[in-house]
């Protein structure tokens, strides 16, 4: 009973750490995915051999299943929690709805702001980058003021320039100022 709960212990860890570690090897931070990789390499071949040893009863395989099925939804919880990297949001504006554009501005998220032309009108696109974490502020903020603005949300994989990274190099300055 002790082996069987171990191998579910193990496999809570496990997988968390397996799904952090493809997500930072896919959002390119090569240096946390080889450390996550690490721990779990030494998490893996630790809790197969629990499998594996002795009678290698049915009991254990399938906890040890059970335990990878849970572990992937609590590694899906962690990693949104800490919502990794970035998010470009398209909204489209039947109107120029200037409260929403400034409202935006005002809390931090960099706007730009497209006139185009629609099936029937003339619509107004914006584009706006942000950090994954700010992105359901952001939705709100937009609710608030368009409730019918179609919205499309992609990750940002690589920019360069912009308010945004301007405004992360000022507040790293800052920060070592008051250091």
């Amino acid at each position: 009973m002790k082996d069987i709960l171990l191998i579910l212990l193990l496999q809570l860890i496990y997988v968390p750490v397996l799904t952090l570690r493809t997500i930072f090897l896919v959002k390119g931070l090569s240096v946390s995915a080889a450390l996550f990789g690490f721990l779990e390499a030494i998490i893996y071949v630790f809790g197969l051999s629990l499998v594996f040893s002795g009678d290698q009863s049915t009991v254990s395989m399938v906890v040890y299943a059970v335990g990878f099925g849970i572990g992937l939804l609590i590694g899906s919880y962690v990693e949104n929690r800490l919502a990794i990297g970035y998010t470009t949001l398209v909204v489209n504006l039947t109107n120029k709805n200037k409260l929403l554009i400034n409202r935006l501005r005002e809390e931090g998220f960099g706007v730009t702001v497209f006139q185009g032309e629609g099936r029937d009108s003339e619509r107004y696109h914006l584009d706006i980058l942000t950090k994954r974490n700010r992105e359901p502020e952001l939705m709100d903020l937009i609710e608030q003021y368009e409730p019918s603005a179609f919205i499309i949300s992609y990750e940002a994989r690589r920019f360069k320039g912009g308010f945004l990274l301007n405004a992360m190099k000022k507040s790293k300055h800052n920060k070592s100022n008051v250091l």
